[in-house]
């Protein structure tokens, strides 16, 4: 693992802490004994395998 050289200061460490950000799921249509669901992209086979169930 690095490990910093210096000391980094708190008003540098806290900047750069700001500039991360959260992304939003992709959502795609999955149909589910016929009534469409979005669901995150990355789960749409367990969806259409039956391995999850669409809530609502």
């Amino acid at each position: 693992m690095a490990v910093p050289k210096r000391k980094m200061s708190r008003s540098n460490t806290r900047h750069r802490r700001s500039q991360w950000k959260a992304t939003t799921a992709q959502l795609a249509p999955v149909t589910v004994d016929g009534v469409t669901h979005l669901v995150p992209q990355n789960l749409v086979r367990a969806y259409e395998r039956g391995l999850l169930r669409p809530e609502g």
